[in-house]
């Protein structure tokens, strides 16, 4: 999942991380329609190949987070969409047919925070505690290209503090085991510093130094998206894909979601206690009442079943009075 305001980049950077275009018949807004807009969910399938392994991902793109005047509880439609996935694989978990569940639980959010403030605003703040219980929040500072290196280091320690400061829970890397090589140790070393990760996005390529690459082509000079001198764009694929995507998957499992199944369970057992009988945290769906032409239907063919059930009951009387 991808949060943040618009105009940050979320797509431009995802279409780089997967190398697709999610959005290819995306209509821009005008300010007029953008008063009335209010916060959507949208869901893109991305079919990608890493050292042999296919993997099917699911981004979930949150339009119009931000964006309004008011953003009192701007957060609210995204997290009852996790909610809403939890309650459904809690469903399918409870159900008959247990070995084919799909899971639509949401493993991690990148949340976009500008790079033009002085630190954390108030909505920042308050999205990402509303969602710390619920998903593996990875904070992003978006468009790095707009800041000096020294600029971005001073922002991540700033941004570093106040995310304490708040008591808010993003994703923590795991340490790593005694057994690993020297190479990982490192690459996880340099992960845990570069948080918050400062990101940059382009479908463009570009010519510098004799290569063709992708990144953005300024009076000034050329930012290249892969290279780790200019941003921490690479990074953030490595963790995402290759080096953290189990222990995501892992945190939702044994965390996340048990949380969520043990409300369900205590609420259930509050139920049962309250009215002193078992009743179920998943709604049963009603019955539907059958209509008049239904139930004309059902009469008629009763009748027809008692007809030749009298018409059986005569020939075999009949049978038997012959063989009298």
């Amino acid at each position: 999942m991808v949060a943040g305001e618009s105009g940050l980049g979320k797509s431009t950077l995802v279409n780089s991380l997967f190398l697709t275009d999610l959005h290819k018949d995306r209509k821009l807004l005008n300010a007029e329609e953008r008063i009335h807009q209010t916060v959507e969910i949208t869901k893109h399938t991305v079919d990608i190949e890493e050292k042999g392994v296919k993997l099917k991902l699911t981004i979930i793109d949150t339009p119009g987070f931000g964006d309004a005047v008011n953003n009192n509880e701007c957060w609210k439609p995204i997290t009852d969409y996790i909610d809403q996935q939890f309650e459904q694989y809690f469903r399918d978990e409870s159900g008959l047919n247990r070995k084919n569940i799909q899971d639509n639980r949401v493993h991690c959010c990148l949340y976009f925070i500008p790079p033009f403030g002085h630190g954390l605003r108030s909505v920042d703040i308050e999205f990402m505690k509303a969602l710390q219980e619920k998903v593996n929040v990875v904070p992003l500072i978006a468009k790095a290209d707009c800041l000096t290196p020294t600029e971005i280091k001073k922002l991540k320690e700033k941004l570093r503090e106040e995310i304490d400061r708040n008591g808010i829970k993003v994703y923590q890397f795991p340490e790593c085991d005694s057994d690993e090589d020297e190479e990982f140790k490192q690459q996880d070393r340099e992960l845990k510093e570069s948080t918050p990760f400062a990101v940059i996005g382009s479908n463009t390529v570009v010519e510098a130094r004799g290569q063709r690459v992708r990144g953005r082509l300024y009076p000034w000079g050329i930012v290249e998206v892969e290279n780790q001198s200019h941003c921490d764009f690479v990074k953030l694929r490595t963790m995402l894909i290759r080096t953290h995507m189990h222990d995501l998957k892992d945190i939702t499992c044994d965390c996340h979601y048990e949380n969520y199944r043990a409300q369900c369970i205590q609420t259930m057992t509050s139920k049962m206690n309250a009215e002193n009988r078992v009743e179920s945290p998943i709604p049963i769906l009603p019955l539907s009442t059958p209509d008049v032409e239904t139930e004309k239907l059902i009469k008629m063919k009763d009748e027809e079943l008692r007809r030749m059930q009298q018409m059986l009951q005569k020939m075999q009387q009949q049978m038997h009075e012959q063989d009298l």
